[in-house]
């Protein structure tokens, strides 16, 4: 899969996704990630991408042609029109469903947006869609651009050691994950779970599924009604007393 990112901070973005599990992925070739200057697309000698607001207001927008120009090269030099999104406090709250089927495209463009924001114009003829990473506001559109590429690249064949590191993480599967415990086997007094030193798997993976249940009830109780539960799953969660 290959992600293209449009920014006006390249190397920002680029620093960190060359860091980390993403970083590795990129050198091998898991995954392909490229980041670009709009500013090399503006049409006068100071490379400018915005202008002042029509009608009035605070601050400045982004213009539209730079960015059409750009998205256009991108797409003249990859023989195709790759999926194109911009990252918004007005787009759809990003979930691990939406990086899940996103991680299923060839390739996706990432416009981060700055200022107040872009033309109207790019986002009505250009963008397939608007995502946002939650219900605030962020001074430009590259941490949430870097939040996206890492969610979905983390999901593509050979970027992790093994599909089970994200096959029964929190959201994959509608619930939160399980607690988790690493050596000593007891730190300050506070001790690991007896059952998950038993060796006895069987039992292990209902005492995590079960948690797993119990987390999402405590955090999330919004999840269960949505979630895909199984008659075992409810008669648990019915001898608790949470449904």
């Amino acid at each position: 899969m290959r992600i293209d990112i449009i920014t006006l901070f390249p190397e920002m973005c680029d620093a960190v996704l060359s860091e980390s599990v993403i970083g590795r992925a990129r050198r091998k070739g898991a995954v392909e990630l490229e980041c670009h200057q709009l500013r090399d697309f503006a049409f006068d000698k100071h490379k400018r991408v915005d202008d002042s607001t029509y009608g009035g207001g605070m601050g400045m927008l982004m213009m539209a042609e730079p960015i059409a120009l750009c998205f256009e090269d991108l797409c003249e030099r990859l023989g195709k029109r790759p999926h194109f999104i911009y990252m918004s406090p007005k787009g759809k709250v990003l979930t691990q469903q939406r990086v899940r089927e996103l991680a299923q495209l060839d390739n996706i463009v990432i416009l981060c947006g700055h200022y107040e924001g872009v033309d109207q114009r790019v986002l009505d003829e250009l963008v397939d869609e608007e995502i946002s990473i939650g219900d605030f506001v962020l001074t430009g559109g590259e941490l949430p651009a870097l939040v996206l590429a890492d969610s979905v690249s983390r999901m593509i064949p050979g970027v992790l050691s093994d599909d089970l590191c994200f096959e029964e993480e929190s959201h994959y599967n509608g619930l939160l994950e399980y607690p988790q415990y690493t050596k000593p086997a007891v730190w300050r007094g506070k001790e690991v779970p007896e059952v998950l030193l038993s060796g006895h798997h069987a039992n292990i993976e209902q005492w995590r599924r079960e948690n797993s249940l119990l987390e999402t009830a405590r955090l999330r109780p919004d999840m269960l009604k949505s979630a895909a539960l199984t008659e075992k799953d409810i008669k648990f969660l019915r001898s608790k007393g949470i449904i």
